[in-house]
């Protein structure tokens, strides 16, 4: 395996799947002593040009980010359609999903994983920028997500 494929190894964010973001991002709140977040719905696949094991999908998910510091959490609660988030959930249960790492050169990145054995899951846009799963349990234990964010003009 290549060394310092990232460029970075500061971990940005942990993904926790759920099945209902309103309990748990509650409890998160109580625990943490927090105001609770407002959860957001990724956009539609015609925005997001989602896609999962290489085909485009309508997968969404209710996602609600607590900033802790230098880590943010994100809760997922996904819709039934195919994704990494789904297939997760129906397999492990709830828990954790993934790490984050904030990269740049997107497609540069994932052809290097993929050229080391770390195919990417999903990939999609969000507004400011996209993210890329890439199949690192293997050698990882979990997820890797790739964050590219785009310059501030």
């Amino acid at each position: 395996m290549e060394k310092n494929m990232l460029g970075n190894n500061v971990i940005t964010q942990i993904g926790i799947l759920v099945h209902d973001i309103e309990i748990t991002s509650q409890a998160y709140a109580d625990f943490f002593g927090v105001d609770k977040p407002e959860w957001s719905l990724t956009d539609t696949v015609d925005r997001a040009q989602t896609e999962y094991r290489n085909q485009s999908t309508e997968a969404r998910a209710k996602l609600a980010f607590f900033n802790m510091g230098s880590l943010q959490l994100e809760l997922i609660d996904p819709d039934r359609n195919p994704s990494t988030w789904r297939e997760y959930l129906d397999e492990h249960g709830e828990g954790p999903h993934h790490i984050a790492f904030v990269i740049n050169g997107m497609k540069e990145k994932v052809t290097l994983m993929e050229k080391n054995q770390m195919p990417l899951l999903q990939k999609g846009e969000y507004t400011g920028g996209r993210y890329a799963y890439m199949d690192t349990f293997k050698d990882l234990k979990i997820i890797l997500e790739l964050l590219e964010n785009d310059e501030a003009k």
